[in-house]
């Protein structure tokens, strides 16, 4: 581990990737501190530009642009890492039981993981929040759902070479139980394939979600960046900043995550460090 560590802060692009991450996951968390009051309120003259009497000026209504992005940081990052938390549970669950036992259980896991993984993940997302009404809860089931498929079939795979290594049958030969075997001895030599892959999961559910809310399949009482530029999105020839400002949010989130990703699989991936 520490190893692996040192390996992860000598990689420039990843500490950078995480100094961005831990600035955005800051600026959510103090955002009630930093402005305290209601993001939808109308404080000032519509379209005001940035740096005028508000830092990134103001909407169409006259609300503070930089409250509203603070306060849309929370649902964003909070949607994204539930959704993910969910995804990767559900992933580890079906593709651990697929590849350790195989046999007609696998056939059938993967079968319906293959049924999932055909259905379009966006519109599947859109359809499910227009079914289940639109609020971060919908947002966030709706994520998860077309989220594991990928977890999954990287799990069954890990389980699959884990499952005839040496040290795994002497568990068997000495009688272990399966979920012995299963939570002691193989899920903790998968854990850094999923910890890599939930990282950049959560990226791909923060794009979900801001496309989402750019729709308006979420909850209109939360504030969030893709409801920011899907408001903005009729005056943007006129006023770019309403879109600019939470766009580049996204872009710098979504890359921080990426880049912090990849120096996670470059630090715990044992075949590139044997390299």
């Amino acid at each position: 581990m520490k190893q692996g560590l040192s390996r992860f802060f000598r990689n420039l692009p990843a500490v950078f990737g995480l100094v961005v991450l831990l600035l955005v996951t800051a600026a959510a968390i103090l955002a009630g501190l930093l402005y305290p009051g209601d993001p939808f309120a109308m404080v000032g003259k519509p379209f005001q530009p940035p740096l005028s009497e508000y830092p990134l000026g103001t909407d169409m209504l006259g609300r503070d642009l930089l409250a509203g992005i603070l306060h849309g940081a929370r649902t964003t990052l909070l949607v994204g890492a539930l959704a993910t938390l969910i995804a990767t549970l559900v992933g580890v669950a079906i593709g651990g039981l697929a590849g350790y036992f195989g046999g007609y259980l696998d056939n059938f896991l993967m079968r319906l993981t293959e049924l999932f993984q055909t259905i379009p993940f966006f519109l599947f997302a859109i359809l499910l929040v227009a079914v289940m009404g639109a609020s971060v809860g919908s947002v966030i089931i709706a994520i998860a759902v077309v989220s594991w498929p990928p977890m999954a079939r990287l799990v069954r795979g890990e389980f699959m070479s884990m499952r005839n290594r040496e040290f795994v049958q002497a568990c068997v030969s000495l009688g272990m139980g399966h979920t012995r075997i299963i939570f002691l001895h193989i899920l903790p030599n998968t854990l850094s394939s999923i910890i890599v892959t939930g990282s950049l999961m959560v990226a791909t559910a923060i794009l979900i979600e801001s496309g989402l809310s750019f729709l308006g399949l979420s909850d209109a009482n939360a504030m969030s960046w893709g409801f920011i530029i899907g408001s903005g999105r009729t005056v943007l020839r006129t006023a770019w900043w309403i879109c600019a400002m939470p766009g580049m949010a996204i872009l710098l989130t979504v890359m921080s995550i990426n880049l912090v990703g990849d120096g996670l699989n470059d630090a715990l991936n044992p075949r590139l460090n044997s390299a």
